[in-house]
Parts: C-alpha cells; structure tokens; sequence
C-alpha cells in the first residue's frame, strides 16, 4: 500500500482484490467504513473479474466516458471531458468488501496510460485520495508523508497535483445520473 499520483489527485493505493488491504486503507484513511471506494482499471474487460456482465450496450456507453476501448496503447483521449466513476451493480457477494451492502461497485479508467500500465501489471486497484477522512487532500508528497507517515509502504512523487475528484456517475436502467460532480 502506497501513495502515488493518479489521473485526478494523490491517491492512497492498494490492491482491489486483497480485502485486507481495503481494510488497512479504510483504517489508516478513518474513513467510513459503509462508504465505498473507487476501484481503477486498465481496461474494460477488467469489469468481469468483479462480477459485472459486459453487454455491447454497457461497452458502448462507458467508451462514451471513459478513454476509448481502454487498452489502445498511447490512446488517453476520452470521450467526454473529466474524469468518470461510473458505479455498476455487482452481483458477486465475494466483494462485499468493497461494495459496502450496497450491491454496486464505482470504477473508474484512468485517462493516464503510465497508471493503466501499472494497474494491468498488479491488477485493479483502489485509490482514494490521499489524506484522512475531513482533511483536505494531499496535493504534494510532502503533505502525504505528514497524513501518513510510515504507515505506508511507498510515496511516487509526481509534483503538484491540484486536479479535482472524478465525477461520480451511477447507471440506472439505460440512463447516466450524477452522483457527484
């Protein structure tokens, strides 16, 4: 577990797929425990590991948001501006961990392809921001080390990061709503 820039700001990172990780990010975050995380991929076809059955329609309209096709080396250009997290229904139970009893999950694809790279390398990760639940989040390493200290195993140091959190969409029968914008 770690700290490294994102495509939107420091995020507090670890494996998606190792609960006990999560839970050692929800401890050292105090964050929530019934609020759940975004989890970024490399690519699409990454949303079937979590349960998420790809249709060409739901395919279709997540290209719409997020960087075309997802696996296009040198290809970050989206359809839509901004940052999207866009929160589908899961049905595996085996990531309630992540879902929080809320049967859905929010991911993301990351408009960063040095990101994408490392996430096809480790597999999904989970990346909120960097610093504890109700402080402002860290817009340098700097301001993480003092979040955090040694209690985390890395800081990826990638200069000032002042971006804004991705917007978070929900999808909702065959309609895109705002959950947070």
């Amino acid at each position: 577990m770690g700290v490294l820039p994102t495509d939107t700001l420091y995020g507090l990172v670890g494996s998606a797929l190792m609960p006990d990780t999560v839970d050692r990010i929800y401890k050292l975050k105090e964050r929530n425990s019934l609020k759940p995380l975004i989890v970024l991929i490399s690519d699409i076809a990454q949303l079937e590991q979590f349960g998420i059955e790809l249709s060409e329609a739901l395919v279709e309209q997540l290209e719409s948001y997020w960087p075309h096709g997802g696996a296009e080396e040198g290809d970050t250009s989206a359809g839509e501006s901004g940052a999207y997290s866009i929160i589908l229904p899961t049905l595996d139970d085996q990531f309630e961990y992540l879902s929080r009893n809320t049967d859905t999950i929010a991911f993301r694809l990351p408009d960063n392809n040095e990101l994408r790279e490392l996430i096809r390398a480790t597999g999904p990760i989970v990346a909120p921001s960097a610093n504890p639940e109700g402080f402002p989040p860290a817009i340098t390493v700097d301001a993480a080390k003092k979040y955090f200290g040694t209690d985390v195993d890395f800081y990826v140091d990638g200069g000032d990061l002042s971006g804004k959190p991705s917007t978070i969409l929900v999808l909702d029968d065959d309609e895109i709503k705002v959950v947070r914008g």
